[in-house]
């Protein structure tokens, strides 16, 4: 019997389970109705030839199953797995490897978690010019672009004094209020420095922002699960562009919540493993002052800035033929954009090696509303689709 078929004959059974105990309950009296609702489905679950599997069994059927479904769309099936009930669900975290080592996105806190040491995540973005809103999707085919699982979006909130863009993991509901929203990106007046937000932790110890756009939702806004902090986790700055618009841009990335030793051999990064819990306690229901000095830039977290990875675009080289700046992408890109860019570790954090030339981030446009997106250790999906967001801004200062 393949996997598939056996996924099937487990939904059949549940489905079953389900009707019978609709059934039984609906031939109970009214009085007790709340108490049949409760008992019906665990008294069902307790005679289905499911729940009587050994654990050893059960374990080497959801591990076999895991590793079989290698690829979205089929990969839904392991997430149907995981939302059985809590033993299943237990089996399947087990399971499924991070990205790092499995090079596969599964559960939502994987877009939170770095990508593979060994290749590229190949993503690409669907702009939509009329509504500012951008859609994250990883390729299904090699193809560079298909119908692909959707993974993040983002909308564009101009504001007077800078431009917010609002990420979730939901395609429709994108507010800073959604139980969805994990973070955001904020450029300044010029929108030549930005700053990354994530809505958690990005690991223990993290301090939350005091800027004026760091404050806390009302509870009455939020979910209570969901904190609604803002954590810096890396800084983008362009520089000024001496050839204006017909020149390559020049930008670099300060990760902040990123050791510069994650690119060298054996060097880790921090990773989430579950979305945090949010407590009355560590988010109190209160707003933050403004302050004139909190304004978005990087003095207030580089204190120690030596020990954080910087990355920088890739500097192209002059094609005499073509009569313009070319950069190997690999077939990726077929659009000549000032957009285009790849991202590598820089010099400052460290002597130059093989290892910095590595691309860990490479963004450039094949349609007029379609970009590519591949990423790699040591930065996640949500920090890739950050910073190239970051690219649609129009750059008047530097261009």
């Amino acid at each position: 019997m393949s996997f598939r078929s056996l996924i099937q004959d487990m939904r059949d059974e549940f489905g079953s389970i389900s009707r019978h105990s609709l059934r039984s309950r609906s031939h109970r009296s009214a009085g007790n109705a709340s108490r049949a609702a409760a008992a019906g489905p665990s008294e069902a679950m307790d005679q289905s030839c499911w729940s009587q599997l050994p654990p050893e069994l059960l374990r080497e059927v959801l591990v076999r199953i895991e590793a079989s479904e290698s690829w979205w769309p089929a990969r839904k099936d392991v997430v149907s797995c995981a939302g059985v009930c809590r033993t299943w669900r237990g089996i399947m975290k087990e399971a499924v490897r991070v990205p790092e080592v499995s090079g596969k996105l599964t559960f939502p806190i994987s877009l939170k978690q770095p990508g593979p040491r060994d290749g590229t995540l190949k993503c690409f973005i669907r702009r939509n010019r009329t509504t500012q809103t951008y859609y994250l999707y990883i390729g299904l085919t090699e193809a560079l672009a298909d119908d692909g699982k959707f993974l993040l979006a983002a909308r564009k909130c101009r504001k007077p004094t800078c431009t917010d863009y609002l990420i979730s993991l939901d395609k429709v509901d994108m507010s800073k209020g959604s139980s969805t929203y994990i973070g955001k990106l904020r450029s300044n007046f010029l929108g030549t420095k930005f700053t990354v937000y994530d809505a958690h932790p990005p690991y223990d110890g993290a301090v939350v922002s005091k800027s004026h756009s760091a404050r806390v939702v009302g509870l009455n806004q939020v979910s209570p699960r969901v904190p609604a902090g803002n954590y810096p986790v890396s800084h983008i700055s362009y520089e000024l562009n001496v050839l204006g618009s017909r020149g390559p841009r020049r930008m670099n990335c300060v990760m902040d919540s990123i050791p510069a030793s994650a690119v060298e051999e054996g060097g880790k990064a921090p990773t989430q493993t579950e979305f945090p819990l949010s407590s009355l306690d560590s988010f109190p229901s209160i707003l933050f002052f403004r302050s004139k000095s909190a304004r978005i830039d990087s003095s207030t977290s580089q204190s120690s800035s030596s020990d954080r990875l910087v990355l920088k675009n890739k500097s192209p080289r002059w094609h005499e033929q073509l009569q313009c700046w070319c950069l190997n992408f690999c077939g990726r890109v077929t659009v000549a954009s000032v957009k285009n860019f790849q991202l590598v570790a820089s010099d400052d954090n460290g002597p130059g090696n093989q290892e910095n030339d590595k691309v860990i981030l490479q963004f450039g446009k094949i349609g007029k509303d379609l970009f590519t997106m591949d990423y790699r250790y040591p930065i996640s999906a949500f920090q890739a689709f950050a910073i190239c967001l970051s690219s649609f801004d129009t750059k008047i200062a530097c261009e």
